[in-house]
This record gives C-alpha cells, sequence and structure tokens, in this order.
C-alpha cells in the first residue's frame, strides 16, 4: 500500500465543511431564521417567550401535571418565564430513558441595581451590576437598548424594551478620553473599567420649574407617563442592557455571523427546531433551555433547579416508572459552545486539539480548569456512540477542547446532568469572542448543530 492510501486509512484530518458535499440554501435559509431569533431573544425571558410561541404553532401544549400523554404527544413546562422545557414522548417507555438536549438561554449583560436612578452634575444615570463573566472594558461606548419587566404591587407585570426599533433611542456607557487616561492606560484591563462605573447614561434635559435633581425627574415622569412605573417600581423590577444591535453577515463571503447573544443561544435555537420538526422519536426527547448557566447553573430556573427533577418525575409517574432508573439509561447533549480556535491568540489556544470555525459540531469530552476540575468527562463508550449518530446522519463534527491545560477553563450544564447519573458529553458551536458583545459563528457550524441535535434525537 502506498504512504498516501495508509495515511488516508489511517490518520485522523479536521478539513473545512465546505469540501464536504453541503447545501449552501439550507444553511443560509436555516441562518437567516436564527438571526431573526438573536434579534429577538436578547434576554431569557425574550428566548422563553419566542420558544414558547414556535413550539405552541407546531402542536405543543402546556403540561398540566395529572395529564394523560401517549406517543407523540408534545408539552412544554414554563419555569417562571425565564426557563423552559419542552418533551415528545417516544415510543419506548421512560424506564428505557430519555435523550435530552441542554442548552441555556441567558447571556453575559448588564443588569440595573434594584434603586438604579440618580442624577449627577446634569445626567441622569443607572447604576448596574454586571452579570456574567463579561470584559468591562468591552461594554462602554456601545449603543445599548433597555430590556426587562416591572413587576408592580397591584400583581401586573409591565414589558419594556427600548431601543430595538429605528425610532426608539438608545443608551449607552461613556469612557474617558485618550486625553486625559494616562493613568487609566497603566492598569490592567481588568481593573481600567471598575464595575461600578458602568453607569448607564439615559437622560440629560431637566422637567421645566423650580426644585432640585430635575433631571432625574423628568426621566422619572417619561417613564411614568409611558409605562405607569414609579420609582419605587425598580425594587420589583428585572431589567439589563444589552447591546442595541442586531445580528448580521460578516465577511465578503458572508460565510459568518456576528451578533450578541451566541453564547447560548445559537445551540438553543437548533435543539429548539430539532425537537419541535422531528418525528415521533423511539426514545421521549426532551429540550431544556435553562437560565443562568453564566454565573453557575444558579437559582430557581437554573440547570441546578429541582424544576427539571419534578417534571420528568411527572412524565415517569404517568407510566409507574421511576425517574432514577430513566436517569440511568438517558443520554443528554450538553448543547453549549466551544471556543473557536482564532489565529489572532495561538499562544493560549491549542490548534492541534481546538474547534475550528467550520469544521462543524464540537464535541467535548470534557471541559473543566487545569486539572479538569469542574469538568464533566465523558465516557469513551459515549464518545464512541455520538461518533456514529453522528456519521449516520451526514453530519459534519469534529472534537475540541477548550484551551492551553494551564490558561484557565470554564464549564456548561454538563456536570449537573451527570451528577444526575445522566451520560452526559458537550457539544456545540465554535464562537469567536466569546462573551463579548458582538461574537462570530461560522453559518455551517449553525446548521450542523441543528442537524446533529435532530440525529441525537432520532437515535
Amino acid at each position: 500500500m502506498k504512504n498516501e492510501e495508509l495515511k488516508e486509512k489511517l490518520c485522523y484530518k479536521r478539513e473545512s465543511g465546505y469540501k464536504k458535499q453541503v447545501d449552501l440554501k439550507e444553511i443560509n435559509d436555516f441562518c437567516e431564521s436564527y438571526k431573526k431569533f438573536l434579534n429577538i431573544a436578547k434576554t431569557e425571558r425574550d428566548a422563553v417567550e419566542f420558544a414558547i410561541a414556535y413550539a405552541e404553532g407546531r402542536g405543543f401544549k402546556e403540561f398540566k401535571r395529572g395529564m394523560t400523554l401517549k406517543t407523540g404527544d408534545k408539552v412544554y413546562a414554563n419555569n417562571r418565564n425565564k426557563a423552559v422545557i419542552f418533551a415528545v414522548i417516544g415510543n419506548k417507555g421512560m424506564e428505557d430513558g430519555a435523550r435530552i438536549a441542554a442548552a441555556h438561554i441567558d447571556a453575559p449583560c448588564i443588569h440595573l441595581k434594584q434603586n438604579p436612578v440618580y442624577e449627577d452634575s446634569g445626567l441622569c444615570l443607572f447604576k448596574t451590576h454586571y452579570y456574567g463573566g463579561i470584559k468591562k472594558y468591552q461594554w462602554p461606548t456601545i449603543p445599548l437598548e433597555l430590556r426587562g419587566v416591572v413587576a408592580l404591587k397591584n400583581g401586573k407585570t409591565v414589558k419594556i424594551s427600548v431601543g430595538s426599533n429605528p425610532d426608539d433611542p438608545i443608551f449607552t456607557i461613556t469612557d474617558l478620553l485618550p486625553h486625559l487616561g494616562k493613568d487609566q492606560m497603566q492598569k490592567s484591563l481588568s481593573e481600567g473599567v471598575p464595575g461600578e462605573s458602568l453607569n448607564v447614561l439615559i437622560g440629560s434635559r431637566p422637567l421645566e420649574g423650580e426644585g432640585d435633581e430635575l433631571v432625574k425627574l423628568n426621566i422619572l415622569n417619561i417613564l411614568n407617563e409611558q409605562y405607569g412605573i414609579v420609582e419605587e417600581d425598580f425594587l420589583s423590577a428585572e431589567l439589563m442592557v444589552v447591546p442595541a444591535f442586531d445580528a448580521r453577515d460578516v465577511g465578503f463571503d458572508r460565510s459568518l455571523i456576528g451578533a450578541y447573544g451566541h453564547d447560548d443561544r445559537v445551540c438553543a435555537y437548533p435543539a429548539l427546531r430539532a425537537i419541535a420538526e422531528g418525528d415521533t422519536p423511539e426514545y421521549t426527547s426532551i429540550c431544556i433551555l435553562a437560565d443562568k448557566e453564566e454565573i453557575g447553573s444558579e437559582g430557581v430556573s437554573g440547570m441546578k433547579s429541582a424544576h427539571f427533577d419534578t417534571f420528568m418525575e411527572d412524565l415517569c409517574e404517568m407510566q409507574n416508572a421511576r425517574v432514577r432508573v430513566c436517569y440511568e439509561n438517558s443520554t443528554c447533549m450538553s448543547a453549549d459552545v466551544a471556543v473557536g480556535f482564532d489565529p489572532n491568540f495561538p499562544e493560549v489556544l491549542d490548534k492541534r486539539n481546538g474547534a475550528l470555525i467550520n469544521s462543524g459540531i464540537t464535541l467535548c469530552k470534557y471541559t473543566g480548569s487545569r486539572g479538569k476540575s469542574g469538568a464533566s468527562d465523558a465516557a469513551a463508550e459515549l464518545v464512541a456512540h455520538m461518533r456514529n449518530v453522528f456519521d449516520a446522519d451526514g453530519v459534519i463534527w469534529q472534537m475540541g477542547a477548550l484551551g492551553k491545560v494551564d490558561q484557565g477553563g470554564g464549564g456548561t450544564v454538563a456536570m449537573y446532568m451527570a451528577e444526575r447519573n445522566i451520560s452526559t458529553i458537550d457539544a456545540g458551536v465554535p464562537v469567536l469572542s466569546m462573551h463579548a458583545p458582538f461574537e462570530v459563528v461560522s453559518k455551517l457550524d449553525v446548521y450542523m448543530a441543528y442537524k446533529a441535535t435532530k440525529a441525537f434525537f432520532k437515535n
């Protein structure tokens, strides 16, 4: 056998997915709908609202405890409008296990503090508290929009969205001019913009007449006229500022998508589409769109919450099945993003083991930090199973790792699913500029996440 033939037979080779047979129209059509989703779903509440409406349009009904379900039925469980679970009942019983795709719909952003409105030197601003692992210096001087809800004492909830429409005003965080920035420029990147200085500029015109803090009073008056709220109502509000720009094609060839919130809506949207559009599965399919992953999956809407366990117990009880048996026979695809290899930063990335843009969805056997701390390490047998599933359905995929061993690390919801005795592996789309206000992904990789999740549910 010639050396080239032997190399072809024995060696593992990664290459661009575009060198394989792909349908560019299918890829582009899917990504156009994904971009529309990104523009709508800039918060977890927006994402839940979108996902439920999309699923209901395809036959899903809200799950009510005690209802009877049969094979092929489609249900969802809304967790406080901040997380949601979808299920399609399969041919096999719950004790045979389920196929679970778990993504998260929160993203790094900037939250308002509970007493946020203040005036200083003729300007009115919001005090803020950043959420998730951001680089603080990336957030000043970009256009921002305000989204969220205000819960009133009378039981009503007011939805607020300002900045997404072309005629809306936008907001921003100011920065120091370079002419006076000598001391700031001597600081480290993490210290150059302190968290307490991420204050959002929201106005400057005073209310007519005499008195103190007339700029603030004018802003509060505008908010009262438009939304019927008073300053005290901020105490029971969940408001955040997010980048005020839409998803856009990147590159002369339009092969990439730049947007806010790819992490992890780039996996959440394909998972939603996959469960909503698939046929009746052999094993019950579960799609989880969770909250709070960016701060450790904490809280009542995070992956650590018992909401998932309660929902699975309810499904199992309908069949007199044991939920722990269901878990031990289940498989979970922790659908979270991977680190795309960036040639601008080769010193911290392992090109041989990193995820390459346009090489498909990325399987990660383990995540974690340094010595695999905080990792969920998938069994070799599970990796082999996923290889077979993807290859059988023509999914373009690759193996990937976070970066060089001693540089740091991170995790996903995988470890919390594995703690439930569910066989779990990470699989997601490679991202450039992860956690930045403007992240970049490949259209081919996004579409392969959709194909991969469909194949996972089917098999």
